[in-house]
């Protein structure tokens, strides 16, 4: 093994330098360069930072661990791959990087023990031998990778499919909350236009933003949700943004244009105060402003009032002489979704024969006149007639 080699191989890392600040590549740059300058203590240092990061990342080598970090980089080549675009210079450099990582990850944990041994004296050596190694290994390729960024797409929109917008940052949701369909109760005429208007985004067409609203335990947000798990949205992404936080949000959708992805920006619960400085930035982001939203980035909002925005009586009688091109410029923002879906509350037959069906489905033994009895006082406490209520009665059993 020659060390300085390799050493000069990772430094002329050029299309994969998103990698290098990594905290695991940061140790294994260390022991490298630690080595190579004949700093004993401080490669011996680097080496167990090593194996604690490797293990912190849930890898057992370091050759998974680069695999992984290179399969979800977002450098330029991966981006490159993804689009199907071609560089002859990108992709020799990528090469190169690919070829300095493999060489890294194929020195075997006795080799750098034995090159640590010679630069430290005896007393390091009872250490040296009880040191924990990791697995050595290249599970990756450039020829591997390449057809993979090409395939599957590249970074955390090919690995998540859910997010969350939190004060400038982009958190993936590995595990995202995502109701299937036999789980969602009634409204399904509600739920096919929503579904149509998704397929159409995730196929490239033009679509319209949408604003799912009425009454609260209807299933508005869960039908967005559920979305991820219908089949046929693979390349479908959500990205959760609070009210509050819109203010990244032009930023953010900005670098979405040009993704393979599809992206819903999802509002949950979207309603505005009097005089909301957030009103007018999504106003821009619906419609207006010089700057066009990508194609495939679409705003679904979901919230328990038509027109979005609070109103008083005082504000309707006030006398303010232009009063009524004050009301029109607040409840303008709700036109600006093409596709509003009503989710109004149940007829009180609709609303029995939901709790008839949930009750069958978990085993309720009541003769049906008391379960209807008991349901309509259930219901009159506790709120509307709603998907949700049914089933709060039914748990409630």
């Amino acid at each position: 093994m020659n060390i300085k080699t390799m050493l000069a191989a990772l430094q002329g890392v050029t299309a994969y330098k998103d990698i290098l600040p990594l905290p695991v590549m940061d140790c294994a740059l260390r022991l490298v360069t630690r080595t190579v300058h004949g700093d004993g203590l401080g490669g011996l240092e680097a080496y167990t930072d090593l194996f604690y990061q490797l293990r912190q990342a849930g890898h057992t080598g370091l050759g998974g661990w680069l695999g992984e970090a290179l399969r979800w980089s977002e450098g330029p080549y991966p981006l490159l791959a993804e689009r199907g675009d071609r560089d002859p210079a990108l992709e020799q450099a990528a090469r190169l990087d690919i070829s300095a990582f493999e060489l890294l990850a194929s020195v075997d944990c006795d080799k750098w023990l034995a090159h640590l041994g010679r630069l430290l004296d005896s007393d390091y050596q009872g250490v040296l031998t009880s040191l924990p190694r990791w697995q050595r290994g290249v599970p990756f390729s450039f020829d591997a990778l390449t057809q993979a960024y090409r395939q599957e797409g590249a970074g955390k929109f090919a690995r998540y499919r859910a997010f969350v917008w939190d004060r400038g940052a982009l958190i993936p949701v590995a595990s995202p909350d995502c109701p299937p369909s036999s789980a969602l109760l009634g409204y399904d005429g509600q739920r096919a236009e929503v579904e149509r208007n998704t397929r159409a985004l995730v196929a490239g067409q033009p679509v319209n933003n949408v604003l799912l609203y009425g009454e609260s335990g209807t299933g508005k947000s869960a039908t967005v949700k559920n979305l991820l798990t219908l089949p046929g949205l693979e390349e479908l992404r959500i990205i959760e943004a609070d009210k509050e936080n819109l203010g990244g949000l032009p930023a953010l959708i900005r670098t979405l244009d040009g993704r393979r992805q599809k992206f819903i920006v999802f509002i949950d619960d979207l309603t505005f105060d009097r005089d909301d400085p957030t009103y007018s930035i999504l106003k821009t982001i619906l419609e207006g402003g010089v700057e066009r939203r990508p194609q495939n980035v679409a705003v679904y909002a979901t919230s328990n009032r038509r027109h979005l925005v609070r109103q008083t009586i005082s504000e309707r009688a006030g006398d303010e002489m232009d009063r009524s091109e004050t009301i029109r410029e607040k409840t303008s923002l709700a036109d600006r979704f093409g596709l509003r879906v009503l989710f109004q509350g149940l007829t009180k037959p609709e609303f029995l024969a939901l709790v008839d069906m949930l009750a069958a489905q978990r085993g309720v033994e009541l003769p049906q006149e008391e379960l209807h009895r008991r349901a309509v006082a259930w219901e009159r406490f506790h709120g509307a007639q709603t998907p949700r209520t049914a089933l709060q009665f039914i748990l409630s059993l």
